[in-house]
């Protein structure tokens, strides 16, 4: 799965300029399904139907990645931004980025000071994303602007995709370009034939910044049973606050709940037998401080049993965000047995 990887990573799409993540989706997708739709906010909506009759099924991933967007070009050409989605400001100075811009993506750095300088600065200070600027190289705001930056320009990581280790890879927005790999493996892979119900695959937008994709998507789907798939922060490194409760390769997250859901328990429980009986290594997921696409999808048509599956993941929303290629491979086969399993709403049932 490494190649669709990086094939969906090398693609700039933050929340609210997922067109090029959208366009690939439909090329990769047309000829195979029995129907596409991207809806008005870019929602790409992918319907397969299985072999026999069985339940409606959403599985919703999103397109978007953390990113920025020019606010300001200063007349010395350096160019203020604001952010897309959820960053840590700690991390932004020194970073390379892309402009996406009407005449191609232009390179820049977000600025620091010259180490020479710190002993006139204070260490303990962490710079507002909003005292911070990107140069592009221009000396002014008309090279700037020649080069074809303009205020609302999308902006992201310029981080490429390496294999770290053996099993590992580190790259920009596996969040949530894994799940989106996941998700078209399992298209691509499972026979139908033998897949009772209908399959609607939602790759959504603007899921950053409110799970807004899934909100509008949801608005047009009445599905007996949802998942979400998404990556999940890890909690296996040194620092004081970690617990070890979830890690790299030890397998998907099933989650029990985070803030934006309490997983139905019965979908939960179909999650871990079919994990066990399949052998899949897997791990139950407590965390309240991340939220999916499945906070909306259960607001669907009056109540939607829903769950998630996690793709562990370190350092999210970052530039250099790892996961471990066995947790992705392990993912799609567990979603893969969950298309299989399916039989009748009546198995989501909350009583």
């Amino acid at each position: 799965m490494f190649d669709l990887l990086k094939e969906l990573t090398g693609l700039l799409g933050p929340c609210g300029y997922e067109h090029s993540v959208a366009n690939y989706l439909v090329r990769r997708l047309t000829g195979k399904v029995d129907d596409i739709v991207v809806d008005g906010v870019g929602n790409v909506i992918v319907t397969k139907k299985g072999g026999l009759p069985g339940p409606s099924l959403v599985v919703a991933t999103h397109m978007d990645e953390v990113g920025f967007i020019v606010k300001k070009i200063e007349a010395n050409g350096l160019i203020r931004f604001d952010k897309l989605g959820g960053h840590d400001d700690r991390i932004l100075l020194a970073q390379r980025v892309r402009i996406g811009t009407e005449k191609g993506v232009v390179p820049g750095v977000i600025g620091t000071i010259s180490a020479h300088m710190r002993r006139f600065d204070d260490d303990k200070k962490v710079r507002s994303h909003m005292e911070l600027y990107i140069d592009v190289g221009a000396a002014d705001r008309v090279e700037a602007e020649t080069m074809g930056v303009q205020v609302g320009d999308p902006v992201t990581w310029a981080t490429e995709i390496e294999r770290l280790g053996t099993r590992r890879v580190v790259g920009k927005s596996f969040d949530d370009r894994a799940g989106c790999a996941v998700l078209i493996q399992a298209l691509e892979e499972v026979d139908f034939t033998r897949v009772r119900g209908t399959l609607h695959a939602v790759f959504s937008v603007q899921e950053e910044v409110g799970l807004r994709g899934a909100r509008a998507a949801m608005s047009r789907l009445t599905p007996d049973v949802a998942l979400a798939i998404d990556t999940t922060a890890v909690s296996d490194t040194p620092e004081a606050m970690m617990d070890d409760t979830l890690g790299l390769g030890r397998g998907p997250g099933i989650k029990v709940m985070d803030f934006s859901l309490i997983a139905s328990v019965a979908v939960r429980k179909c999650l871990v037998d079919l994990a066990r009986q399949h052998g899949i290594p897997h791990q139950l997921e407590i965390f309240s401080g991340i939220g999916t696409d499945a906070g909306e999808l259960m607001f669907g048509d009056g109540g939607v049993p829903s769950g998630v599956l996690s793709i562990p993941s370190r350092y999210a929303h970052s530039p250099v965000e790892v996961i471990d290629l066995d947790d992705l491979q392990h993912t799609k086969d567990l979603l893969v047995a969950f298309l299989y399993h399916m039989q009748d709403k009546n198995q989501f049932a909350f009583v």
